[in-house]
């Protein structure tokens, strides 16, 4: 009888959080807009016209190819230098590591909002990085909380192998080529998806680094449209929530196609015994 209830508690939890999605899907579907509980079970009008009033207004080709760049720039970025800093700080000894880690965790309550001008200042005025993609790249290459995440799983690996691989005399970087990284595929795939999320879904900083429309990304272009041409289409309600379906469709693409690997290792298989 508990595991029922429990399963029915789930069932319900996951409808509540699902829900939201849905009726952002179908909203975008209507053709004319309805506002009421009733909009979310609606039995005809279906039309893809808010989808191609946006496909008319905005180069979503060329838009979504502005975010993979981003996206995949800054997920490159992260992931090596967070790959690296974090078996710094859980594997290497030297004086002074335990207090780099706490600056570290203090720069995570540090919002971005309160160092974007200085950051704005530094990236286009003094390396003059504006209207590029290394300008949108560069503040966003190296995330203190992938560091974090890697740093923490290197600390679950066991010593000995480690302390095996140095007696056969491999160096650092062949340890963490060899060894570490092959076992720590979680957190890769777990800073890889929160990367993902957030560059692809940021607006502000694109919008300041860069003017040409031809660099900016998906964020952007469909802020822009939202903001200034759906409140003028013929289902404005339709037309906004088709923008947002737009945006989140691959990011939920990315979790449910990964969300299955998110499963800790037999970290001490490697191990004798």
């Amino acid at each position: 009888m508990r595991r029922y209830l429990s399963m029915t508690a789930l069932l319900v939890g996951a409808l509540v959080f699902l829900f939201p999605f849905y009726y952002m899907v179908v909203g975008s579907l209507q053709e004319s807009p309805d506002t009421t509980v009733r909009g979310a079970l609606p039995l005809g009008g279906w039309t893809l016209d808010n989808y191609a009033a946006i496909n008319g207004r905005v180069d979503l080709v060329r838009s979504l190819l502005n975010s993979a760049i981003f996206t995949g720039g800054v997920m490159l970025g992260t992931v090596v230098f967070g790959v690296l800093a974090g078996y710094a700080l859980a594997r290497l000894h030297f004086r002074g590591r335990g207090t780099l880690f706490a600056v570290m965790l203090l720069v995570q309550i540090v919002p971005f909002q309160l160092l974007i001008i200085p950051i704005y200042v530094m990236v286009v005025r003094y390396y003059g990085l504006a209207d590029s993609y290394l300008g949108m790249i560069a503040p966003f290459a190296i995330n203190s909380t992938a560091v974090f995440i890697f740093r923490q799983f290197f600390l679950q690996l066991p010593d000995d192998l480690f302390a095996a691989a140095q007696l056969d005399g491999a160096s650092e970087l062949r340890i963490l080529w060899s060894i570490a990284l092959p076992l720590v595929r979680p957190a890769l795939l777990t800073a890889m998806l929160l990367t993902f999320i957030g560059p692809w879904n940021e607006f502000l900083w694109p919008f300041l680094v860069t003017k040409d429309t031809e660099l900016q990304p998906l964020a952007v272009t469909l802020a822009n449209y939202i903001s200034n041409i759906a409140g003028r289409a013929a289902n404005p309600f339709g037309a906004i929530l088709a923008g947002a379906v737009v945006l989140a469709a691959p990011a939920v693409a990315l979790f449910v196609a990964f969300q299955r690997r998110f499963t800790d290792l037999n970290l001490g298989s490697g191990v004798k015994g």
